[in-house]
């Protein structure tokens, strides 16, 4: 039984601490979040212990892994903490909205040899997963396109800029796609992005919306799409087109049925709401993959390397859309 620790009490930190209670492999020992009333409301939903202080939570000898759910700007600290003290460490994305934060903790993580795994669950999604393994089983041959949509059912508050913008923030989730899809590194980025849906996120100096172009060395490319809100509801699809064919990976709605009438053909249900709808196994089965390498020795299947990589065409994104040019990475 792995005795783990939730750090962050927040809607992140909720869907884990669930995750790590109901997982028959770990057991929750305690939620810490600064807000005392919050760890110890979820603390005592799940039957575990409330902490106020992630520091002495992380230090405690009777937690062997911690699971990162807290802001931005505390995950490069509490992560290192963590593999300097030996624990394993799952930690949500991004992994820092400095590079160079980044990439000094991504060279301490590698000389410590510390299990740390970057939180990017959409890989771990039962679709996505099955998406991978059939292109690296030559389903499409060789990949020539990779194009990624996906689209908030509502913009978040201009103040929701502090969490590093939609680049960073949002984005970070489909960089990290394109490179697990395309199966190599973009070495040039090309972005656009507008203020199209709420001025106040255009007066913090962030965009709603926003198309990237991505090129690897062999020539691959991937197409990227976001928007803060589309009306119909949380819209996410992948198409991977190659040498010999093409491979789509379709929005999930809450059930398959379809509807025919006079008047209408093709009568579906909403799609889901959001992330907490939509990517709820990929979660559960992210949890799995990060306790099954603590188990078994094996390599944190998304290492923080992949975190500081997906920042980097993050930064790499920001900087084209805000001067116009295609940006080297």
């Amino acid at each position: 039984m792995i005795r783990v620790a939730v750090l962050g009490a927040g809607r992140i930190g909720k869907i884990h601490a669930h995750n790590v209670a109901l997982n028959p492999r770990s057991k929750l020992v305690a939620v810490a979040d600064p807000v005392e009333a919050a760890a110890k409301s979820l603390a005592d939903s799940l039957g575990c212990e409330a902490s106020a202080s992630a520091g002495a939570t992380i230090a405690r000898n009777d937690i062997d892994a911690i699971v990162i759910g807290t802001p931005t700007d505390t995950h490069i600290d509490f992560t290192l903490e963590g593999a300097r003290r030996g624990k394993a460490v799952l930690c949500e994305k991004p992994i820092d909205l400095d590079i160079r934060k980044a990439d000094a903790a991504v060279a301490e993580i590698e000389k410590l040899k510390a299990k740390v795994m970057i939180a990017f669950n959409r890989r771990f999604d039962p679709s996505s997963a099955a998406l991978k393994r059939a292109i690296d089983n030559g389903a499409v041959g060789t990949v020539h396109q990779v194009v990624i949509t996906s689209r908030d059912p509502s913009p978040p508050p201009p103040t929701y800029t502090a969490s590093g913008g939609i680049f960073r923030d949002m984005t970070i989730h489909d960089f990290d796609m394109a490179r697990f899809l395309l199966g190599e590194e973009p070495v040039e980025v090309l972005a656009s992005g507008s203020c199209l849906i709420d001025p106040a996120i255009g007066a913090g100096g962030d965009y709603d919306t926003l198309m990237v172009i991505l090129k690897t060395r062999s020539g691959s490319q991937c197409h990227i799409n976001n928007s803060r809100k589309a009306i119909y509801g949380y819209d996410q699809r992948f198409e991977v087109f190659g040498s010999k064919g093409m491979l789509l990976n379709d929005n999930v709605r809450a059930t398959t049925l379809r509807g025919y009438t006079e008047k209408e053909t093709e009568i579906r249900e909403p799609l889901l709401n959001f992330f907490l709808e939509r990517y709820e196994a990929a979660y559960r089965l992210e949890l799995d993959a990060f306790l099954d390498a603590i188990e078994t020795g094996k390599p944190m299947p998304v290492t923080a390397r992949d975190g500081r990589q997906a920042l980097r065409l993050a930064d790499a994104a920001l900087e084209s859309a805000q001067t116009g040019r295609m940006v080297k990475v």
